[in-house]
């Protein structure tokens, strides 16, 4: 749970200084990776969970 909400964090930090400096596009895209990281390594280890049940 630790690695997912520190994936959080560090997304929420890179985008939000993508957007507000200027010609840093590419944190915006580093940030949406991050996410969909996020989300994959969320969604294996809740079907990680759920099969040990």
């Amino acid at each position: 749970m630790g690695l997912l909400v520190g994936l959080l964090v560090i997304w929420a930090v890179l985008v939000v200084l993508g957007i507000v400096v200027k010609g840093l596009f590419w944190l915006i895209i580093v940030g949406a990776v991050l996410f969909v990281a996020t989300g994959v390594i969320g969604i294996v280890k809740r079907g990680a969970l759920s099969a040990r049940r």
